[in-house]
């Protein structure tokens, strides 16, 4: 059976926590003069991934 390929830009944009959680990166692009400081610090940090698309984020890191 041939190995399962890694989707290349999934695994630039994601990354798994060592207890196996999905990481996103924040929105951080665009008008953020309006934003306040702390909203734009915030935007710096890595975001969870939604549960509604853990499995598909799942798939196109090989994930089973």
């Amino acid at each position: 059976m041939p190995k399962q390929k890694t989707h290349s830009t999934s695994k630039k944009k994601f990354k798994v926590t060592a207890t196996g959680k999905l990481m996103r990166a924040a929105q951080k692009s665009g008008k953020l003069g309006k934003q306040s400081p702390k909203q734009r610090r915030g935007f710096s940090k890595d975001r969870p991934v939604d549960t509604a698309n853990e499995k598909a984020v799942g798939r196109l890191l090989g994930r089973r």
